[in-house]
């Protein structure tokens, strides 16, 4: 039995090693979201994202305001 341990002990060091696992993965990976500089994880609008394309220049005044219609319908 684990060297005479028993099932606590074993369970023990299972514990230790799933808690080094998700330590290093924390450290790693962490959560993005709340870091600074990171992109949002919300997703955009479609008024939003054809606001970004009009200032942008990838469309005119009259398609913005057209396709800004057709969002409203």
């Amino acid at each position: 039995m684990m060297f005479g341990m028993g099932i606590f002990g074993a369970l023990f060091w299972i514990a230790v090693i799933v808690l080094i696992i998700w330590g290093v993965n924390q450290i790693v990976h962490g959560d993005r979201a709340e870091r600074p500089g990171s992109q949002r994880m919300d997703p955009e609008s479609p008024l939003e994202i054809l606001k970004r394309r009009y200032a942008r220049g990838e469309i005119s005044r009259s398609e913005f305001e057209q396709m800004r219609e057709e969002l409203r319908r």
